[in-house]
């Protein structure tokens, strides 16, 4: 019978061959840090985004709190007059919300009103997912980079799933 033979030396490759390895490895690295610092920064600017609105959806002591009653809606606001609920608020004739967080007309819902201007931001749970909801998109979008460019499959499908439940959460509080 043949015996197979097995080398005990290894086998050398040529300098080229290693040079073009490491170069392929090398953009691989490459590769997933972009893709990481792209992931990043879309999460970063979807919290971004969120914060400016769920800052008054959320942190509400020793602001302006009332009742808005939805009056008029035209193009992305609703406007309607605001009255306090208690504290130092002032009695409003018009503040204007947006209309993805606004009830049908002539129902009222609780707002706060951003400091120094008319516009009310929605309070309570409702507000607070709605706040959220560009940080939803980000999550999805970022979830997309991080399975296709970083090949983190199960990492991508929980943020997608977090992104997609933070979405219907903010729908089904609306």
């Amino acid at each position: 019978m043949a015996r197979s033979s097995t080398r005990t030396r290894p086998v050398r490759r040529s300098r080229t061959r290693r040079v073009g390895e490491s170069a392929y490895g090398a953009l691989l690295v490459v590769r997933v840090a972009v893709m990481g610092l792209l992931a990043l920064l879309l999460l970063v600017a979807g919290a971004w985004t969120s914060w400016h609105t769920a800052q008054y959806a959320m942190l509400v002591k020793a602001r302006e709190r009332g009742t808005m009653t939805v009056s008029a809606c035209a193009g992305e606001r609703c406007t309607g007059p605001y009255r306090p609920t208690g504290g130092d608020g002032t009695q409003r004739a018009k503040v204007s919300i947006a209309q993805a967080a606004a009830p049908d007309k002539g129902e009222q819902v609780e707002v706060t009103v951003e400091p120094g201007t008319t516009h009310a931001v929605r309070t309570g749970p409702a507000g607070i997912l709605h706040a959220w909801v560009p940080f939803a998109g980000a999550l999805l979008l970022a979830a997309l980079v991080v399975a296709g460019g970083m090949r983190l499959r199960r990492t991508a499908w929980v943020m997608g799933l977090l992104g997609a439940v933070l979405l219907g959460a903010a729908f089904a509080a609306m």
